[in-house]
């Protein structure tokens, strides 16, 4: 369902169903709409918004037509039958049976491989798992070099032929501001810490693995967020599993977005925290589990909750949509809950000067409680940082796992992240980082628009450089990789479960090293192949929506 909109509703209004007004085209109550205008007219949804927006907020999510989702079920349906079909055959040792399975002595046993998953993968991912897992062997930044693989026994197993695919352009990694290269400032920098450090350091943070390089990139990192203090991690998705159970436990609340990071599912699984989910993006939905928190407390005690913490990510890295910020502020301080804001993908990918989505809506980071991002993407490094209060990073540093228990960043990592830094706030005495910003933002509106043109359905906000293109039937998901990769261009395809059964997509992550010359050709190519697979679904019919389908349950309903 798409839906582009300048703004939501006020929180303190009356506000229709996320932020839907029914002024115009006769709408009803949830958004929808009657008399919709004609197939190549854009409907554009205004709305005030109590002055939280200062900019304009366009996100499309375009509806699924009704008989491409028909025939994808009915592909999926078939593929099953077919599964069941060769578990059969399988069993009766008509077919060779490929897959992981027990023992005969331990057949009486509770078995370990008979879970859906491992009938998903045997039967339906096995057909095309020559899409992933394609070995890369350069350096991963705008074109790659990739070994040549083929399987003779239908993706069970693969044999290397020695060749290696020479420049393909690279559209899969989130190497959004290009600093994933083999030469440059930063490299060189990380050669000469190479040098002088070594690659490892072989203990912890409390131990003998505190070096003057990570002071100085926690103060660094302090300073480009503008907050009190700030903390390095190792791993990106540790900095999210490991901090979150150190934030809040038994007897707290966690209000989590539906569409959250596996490593913040994790993180509030381990926690012991109570969890509730509301919808992508749906401050109605939030707001609603906001109230019932404090109105009903703990269950059967009626308690407060000691805490109320929700989980929000910057850039969603499925959908490619941004965070309502301004408005979930606004609740957060509304409710006196806690924010916990994940900027993997949008710290160096958004704002003016790449200080995140924070920066992108010219609010205050002294508004959001935890900062949490990942070296891993802009910074074409390793690892994740927090951000926040002074008291806040000195706690962390005492009782987070990932800083008690976890071995210190590499000193060249450490290097490549500082330089790239700097690069980007301008300190290194050019305007190199900047240029790279506003390049990452050039080739994303470009690309977006010109692959909307096209006719395909494209998914999430304009200036977001995680652009998914809805393939939707399981077929056409091998089919696009293959078909890509045959024309020298690398993407990533995603299916379930990583997606809703029948929203698979091929997602491209733009970046600032991509030329011009570049995006074109990958544009030439996926119009060509979009034809040849009859991916051009996009009907053209902009109407503001729900971001999911509506559910009293979760939703509160308001009047006309």
């Amino acid at each position: 369902m798409e839906r582009p909109e300048r703004a939501a509703t006020a929180l303190g209004a009356q506000p229709r169903a996320n932020g839907c007004s029914g002024a115009t085209h006769g709408a009803l109550r949830n958004g929808y709409v009657r008399g919709l205008p004609a197939p190549d007219t854009q409907i554009n949804h205004i709305v005030h918004n109590g002055g939280l927006y200062k900019r304009p907020f366009n996100e499309d999510f375009e509806e699924t037509p009704m008989l491409v989702a028909v025939l994808t079920y009915v592909g999926y349906g078939v593929l099953t039958l077919f599964g069941y079909l060769r578990d059969f055959m399988r069993q009766w040792k008509i077919e060779k049976c490929q897959n992981a399975t027990e023992r005969e002595e331990q057949k009486d046993f509770v078995p370990l491989y008979q879970d859906f998953e491992n009938f998903y993968n045997r039967n339906l991912y096995m057909r095309i798992r020559d899409s992933w897992n394609r070995p890369i062997c350069s350096v991963p930044g705008a074109k790659v070099d990739m070994m040549e693989r083929v399987s003779h026994d239908y993706n069970w197993t693969f044999t290397y032929t020695g060749r290696v695919i020479k420049d393909i352009i690279n559209m899969g990694s989130y190497n959004y501001l290009g600093f994933a290269q083999k030469a440059g400032t930063c490299q060189e920098a990380a050669a000469k810490v190479l040098s002088q450090y070594g690659a490892g350091v072989c203990s912890t943070r409390q131990e003998m693995g505190n070096l003057d390089k990570h002071e100085e990139l926690e103060k660094l990192v302090a300073r480009f967020l503008g907050v009190e203090s700030a903390m390095a991690y190792g791993m990106g998705f540790a900095t999210n599993s490991m901090n979150i159970p150190a934030l809040v436990g038994k007897g707290c609340l966690i209000l989590s977005d539906e569409l959250n990071h596996a490593s913040l599912v994790l993180g509030a699984r381990l926690s012991g925290a109570t969890i509730r989910i509301f919808k992508h993006n749906n401050m109605q939905s939030l707001e609603k589990l906001l109230k019932d928190a404090i109105v009903h407390g703990q269950p059967r005690t009626r308690r407060p909750w000691k805490k109320i913490l929700i989980l929000v990510e910057g850039i969603y890295s499925m959908e490619g949509s941004i965070v309502r910020l301004p408005e979930v502020i606004a609740l957060k301080k509304k409710y006196k809950s806690y924010l916990y804001l994940d900027e993997a993908h949008s710290i160096g990918a958004l704002g003016p000067t790449g200080r995140g989505v924070v920066e992108y809506f010219g609010l205050s980071p002294e508004d959001v409680d935890v900062m949490m991002g990942t070296f891993t993407k802009s910074f074409g490094a390793a690892g994740g940082y927090i951000g926040g209060k002074k008291e806040l990073i000195d706690y962390l540093r005492t009782y987070s796992h990932s800083a008690v228990y976890a071995t210190s960043l590499s000193p060249p990592v450490v290097e490549q992240i500082i330089t790239s830094m700097k690069c980007i706030m301008g300190e290194d005495g050019t305007t190199v980082g900047k240029a790279r910003v506003q390049q990452l933002a050039e080739n994303t509106r470009y690309f977006r628009r010109r692959l909307k043109e096209m006719g395909f359905i494209i998914y999430g906000n304009e200036d977001s450089p995680v652009v998914p293109l809805m393939l939707y039937m399981p077929a056409k998901i091998g089919a696009f990789g293959r078909e890509m990769l045959k024309r020298n261009i690398g993407v990533v395809v995603v299916g379930f479960p990583a997606t809703p059964i029948i929203e698979s997509r091929a997602r491209f992550c733009l970046s600032a090293a991509h030329t011009k010359e570049m995006l074109d050709t990958a544009l030439k190519e996926i119009n060509e192949v979009g034809d040849l697979l009859q991916l051009k679904y996009s009907r053209h019919r902009l109407v503001p929506l729900l971001d999911r389908p509506f559910d009293e349950t979760t939703y509160e309903e308001t009047e006309d």
